[in-house]
């Protein structure tokens, strides 16, 4: 089985993030793998050393992203390319889809897991849409996977109503939970062997095509403008009998928060 895993690399939402002017400050920013991508990539590593599989892990984007594929090796990824190009600083899911169609079409895999969803967009579109593009079938918000033969696998999911049990043929798209599993933290030997491992960097031009043919002049979807949260107001305390502060709660909750 060959399993091409997806991985994002995203801001650390853990900092304080700036907006100014409609935009996010860059400054200071520091960057860190998707947290989803990092449970798809636990998953393809479990499925390698308990079904032999071949794992290959792919990064779309411009810019560095070699920290976050080197991780991915630490952690057991076996090969890794990254489609670096200027053009795809800014993109959508439907951008993002139609590079790494190309990416699956060079090789034909049977597995494709990504996250569920990026922790700096949380649009959770990509994996469905590239198993529309492929014609694949596509399962997502998975919490468990199973192999059962060769072309069948069995996937639980979390549904609107309980959890759904689901077993389709291969090659298929699954986009995994956070529940799916608890990402391994790499070991000191397997950190220094990803150091000394190669990534395959290539940009569109070497993939086969090209920003437009990805539809890069006709994007689905845009940012247009990022807002800071509104600030919650602080609480109010109260002191004293229990009569009178219960009289002046309800007052505060009937004129003041129109809730009575």
């Amino acid at each position: 089985m060959k399993i091409l895993t997806t991985v994002k690399k995203v801001v650390d939402v853990e900092l304080n993030i700036h907006v100014k002017d409609g935009a996010i400050v860059e400054d200071g920013l520091q960057y860190v793998i998707n947290a989803w991508d990092e449970n798809a990539v636990e998953a393809a590593v479990q499925l390698k050393e308990n079904n032999n599989a071949e794992t290959t892990l792919v990064s779309v984007g411009s810019g560095d992203n070699t920290d976050v594929i080197r991780k991915c090796y630490a952690m057991g990824i076996e090969n890794a390319i990254h489609i670096d190009d200027p053009a795809l600083e800014k993109i959508d899911s439907s951008i993002s889809a139609r590079v790494l169609q190309k990416v699956y079409e060079k090789e034909n895999y049977d597995l494709v897991i990504t996250g569920k969803q990026a922790q700096d967009t949380d649009s959770g579109q990509t994996g469905i849409i590239l198993a529309e593009y492929l014609g694949i079938p596509c399962v997502s918000n998975v919490v468990a996977l199973e192999v059962i033969d060769d072309q069948h696998i069995k996937a639980s999911r979390l549904g609107d109503a309980g959890t759904e049990i689901i077993e389709f043929e291969l090659p298929a798209v699954v986009t995994v939970s956070d529940s799916i599993n608890e990402p391994r933290l790499p070991a000191m030997r397997g950190i220094m062997m990803a150091k000394k491992k190669k990534i395959q960097v290539m940009d569109l031009a070497a993939l086969g095509t090209s920003f437009d043919e990805v539809g890069g002049g006709a994007p689905k979807s845009e940012i247009v403008e990022f807002m800071t949260s509104e600030t919650r107001q602080a609480g109010q305390k109260f002191e004293g009998d229990a009569a009178e502060i219960t009289a002046k709660v309800v007052g505060l909750l009937a004129n003041e928060a129109k809730v009575l």
